[in-house]
């Protein structure tokens, strides 16, 4: 990764443009071409360094409402566990943690049923019973920017 590349995340991270073309209007903030952003970005997804591009929504400005979810896993059921539980749109973070709830995700729906519902889902698909839902009792919203 070089400069070129940092400048890139830097720019795309919090202020995408919303256009028909913000690659081209990236370009143009970097002074580069719009095929060298295309190009640069395709290659930085591919190696894993950006993992998705796309629209990041206040769930509560949208009459929706999110949980932090934690379950215990053993560690030869987790690949499983993990793969039923992104295949849930609801889903937007899922963590790894070195705990006795070793996998921790976040789900976002409608409502509480919803949410409730699916969880439910989950624990007959895997067979794992003990899924905790959290939800917020306090809303914290801060926005973070990793400069690269």
């Amino acid at each position: 990764m070089d400069e070129i590349d940092r400048n890139i995340l830097n720019e795309i991270q919090s202020d995408f443009p919303i256009t028909s073309r913000p690659y081209q209007e990236v370009a143009a903030r970097l002074n580069l071409t719009e095929g060298e952003v295309i190009e640069r970005v395709r290659r930085l997804k591919d190696a894993g360094i950006i993992r998705r591009i796309g629209g990041n929504f206040h769930s509560h400005r949208l009459d929706f409402t999110s949980t932090l979810c934690a379950a215990k896993v053993p560690p030869e059921r987790l690949e499983q566990f993990v793969e039923v539980v992104n295949s849930y749109p609801g889903v937007t973070h899922n963590y790894l943690r070195d705990s006795l709830y070793n996998v921790w995700f976040t789900f976002i729906a409608q409502d509480m049923e919803s949410i409730e519902q699916a969880l439910s889902e989950i624990s007959k698909k895997t067979g794992i019973d003990e899924i905790l839902n959290l939800p917020a009792v306090k809303m914290f919203k801060i926005k973070v920017d990793f400069e690269v």
